[in-house]
């Protein structure tokens, strides 16, 4: 939906208020869709980018990659450098600009499909703007057509009957993984593996496989639920209804029943701190630093490559410490 808005923002197809009216946008959408036009100020300051969005782009004249296209958000020239810009709306996974594939690939394509874009061009910029942040990075039309190389051999690669596959990040988007039989195989030897006769080696391997098989097992569930809603069979399962909640069938009614008792029916908590900033928003007053505390739930496991610092058990190490002395 948001890319949609975009669209029309950059046609001109209305105005901010008139978007936000016709899709019912809340405040963070909003906020989000003019941070992205700040961001093509910032690209474009004196508006002489010439640029077409919402692109097909393919490989015209490359027969090993005959089909293969992308939707590229938008393909602009401006001087002497071509710029491949990405809209990123999800909060979940940041991207990268530098060497991002997906770029290289709607640079390559693009490369194929708007001439115009490309004629005399000296360089690339792969311009991922995901609010809050902007991430650009410049290459060569070089490093573009070198792409375009390791593209062919990938395709062709893949192509084959005997193509191999390897669970990877990549994973993380792949819709097939109920019926990867490197997913599948990695589940059979997981279950059948001692989890106690792991050296310290081998338990760090087995918790990078858990987190790849916690996609696995999601969607797995998800795609079983998907057909036994269809009234399609999953040998050994069924749907069951989910455990029953009490409630008030007229909540009216409870509340002055209650109130008769002598209860007070209604509770009342304060807004959360994001709830409060949210609020806020609207007269745009920043919530004070020293009124909001950070307290941490508990802990978990990370991967060493995660930025927030390891914690410190003082209390275990201690109590190490004594038993040794003792």
């Amino acid at each position: 939906m948001l890319h949609a808005c975009m669209e029309d923002l950059l046609a001109e197809n209305g105005d901010m208020g008139d978007i936000i009216a016709k899709h019912k946008l809340d405040d963070a959408q909003a906020d989000k869709l003019q941070f992205c036009l700040d961001a093509l100020d910032q690209i474009d300051p004196d508006q002489k980018m010439v640029f077409v969005q919402e692109t097909q782009v393919g490989f015209a004249g490359v027969p090993e990659l005959d089909g293969v296209f992308g939707n590229a958000d938008l393909i602009g020239r401006l001087g002497k450098r071509v710029i491949v810009l990405d809209w990123k709306f999800g909060d979940g996974v940041m991207v990268e600009a530098e060497e991002s594939e997906q770029g290289l690939f709607y640079a390559a394509a693009a490369k194929r499909t708007l001439a115009w874009a490309f004629d005399g061009a000296a360089e690339v910029e792969i311009v991922i703007v995901q609010p809050p942040n902007i991430r650009r990075w410049v290459t060569t039309m070089a490093r573009v057509e070198e792409f375009e190389r390791t593209l062919v051999a990938a395709v062709k690669m893949a192509s084959r009957p005997d193509a191999p596959v390897a669970m990877g990040d990549h994973c993380r988007w792949c819709q097939a993984k109920p019926i990867c039989p490197q997913y599948s195989g990695a589940v059979a030897r997981a279950t059948h593996r001692a989890l106690d006769t792991l050296n310290p080696e081998e338990l760090g391997q087995a918790l990078a496989l858990a987190e790849k098989l916690e996609d696995f097992i999601a969607e797995a569930r998800a795609l079983a639920q998907q057909r036994l809603e269809k009234s399609l069979p999953v040998p050994g399962y069924k749907l069951v209804a989910k455990q029953a909640r009490r409630k008030w069938a007229k909540p009216d009614d409870a509340a002055a029943w209650l109130k008769q008792q002598g209860l007070e029916p209604y509770t009342q908590e304060i807004l959360s701190p994001s709830q409060a900033e949210t609020a806020l928003k609207k007269s745009k007053v920043k919530l004070p630093d020293e009124m909001v505390v950070a307290v941490s739930s508990g802990n978990t496991i990370a991967q060493e490559s995660d930025k927030r610092p390891a914690v410190v058990l003082i209390g275990q190490q201690l109590v190490a410490a004594l038993s040794k002395l003792s």
